[in-house]
């Protein structure tokens, strides 16, 4: 029976230990150059894992990774043996990341992808001052804090949770959008989007308080406006152990283990 995954990729982060598995998979499995690959096999942590999807963004090539790094929540535990087997019943999750359009002083727009979460960040000592819309109502007309994130569900257990935001299903359609050490209005804890929503943020006294504008690890500085939306027409895979998916983590996250 034809294998699902005839040409795999082996690519890993700097560490040590990753690198050491790399050698040790390329020598008992092989590995051909990722563009030729059928599937892309990531050893490394989180980080490595999201640099990989960015990289491979728009090809549609499914991401298996391994965690060889220090979180590991997007990935499988790391096991030399049976490769080729895990990936042929692996599970796939597709998550769609967040197109950021950021506008700078001079009018300029930017652009760049989230797959965790699209954040608004101070840029000095002085608490930002946002406006927030929603599908062009103003929702918020001021927000004084040190920032506020837009999150996907698969990046809701990532800085949206340790600013206190909620964790989503991956199969959730919605969006979190979270305030980061609000000030005022002192009781918004943030909000729940549906996931086809079109979130736009101003930046208020843009001069006097500045704002940076990240997308995953895309950052543009002392931005004035910044327009935040899924892009549902980049699908990004991933691979998951039977039992392990990214569902099911999400799920263990919400109950603490």
């Amino acid at each position: 029976m034809a294998r699902r995954f005839g040409k795999i990729a082996i690519v890993a982060s700097d560490a040590p230990e990753a690198q050491k598995a790399a050698a040790s998979l390329v020598a008992r499995y092989g590995t051909h150059p990722p563009d030729e690959a059928d599937v892309i096999v990531a050893l490394g942590g989180d980080g490595l894992m999201l640099q990989t999807l960015h990289r491979f963004m728009g090809t549609g090539k499914p991401i298996y990774g391994m965690n060889r790094g220090s979180v590991g929540f997007l990935m499988n535990e790391f096991h030399e043996n049976d490769l080729v087997d895990r990936l042929e019943e692996a599970e796939r999750s597709v998550v769609h990341p967040l197109l950021m359009i950021a506008h700078d002083a001079a009018g300029m727009p930017h652009q760049a992808r989230a797959i965790n979460e699209v954040s608004m960040l101070r840029q000095t000592y002085q608490a930002a001052k946002l406006r927030v819309s929603v599908d062009g109502l103003v929702r918020l007309e001021e927000l004084t804090a040190d920032g506020l994130l837009v999150a996907t569900p698969a990046g809701s257990t990532a800085y949206n949770l340790s600013a206190n935001g909620p964790i989503l299903p991956l199969n959730a359609p919605l969006l979190a959008l979270t305030p980061i050490s609000a000030f005022r209005p002192r009781r918004w804890r943030g909000a729940l989007l549906p996931d086809h929503a079109r979130v736009r943020v101003d930046v208020l006294e843009a001069d006097k308080r500045p704002v940076s504008a990240v997308a995953d690890h895309t950052e543009f500085r002392s931005v004035t406006r910044v327009d935040i939306a899924m892009d549902r027409s980049v699908d990004l895979v991933m691979l998951h152990d039977p039992g392990h998916s990214l569902d099911e983590r999400i799920l263990r996250e919400q109950f603490g283990y």
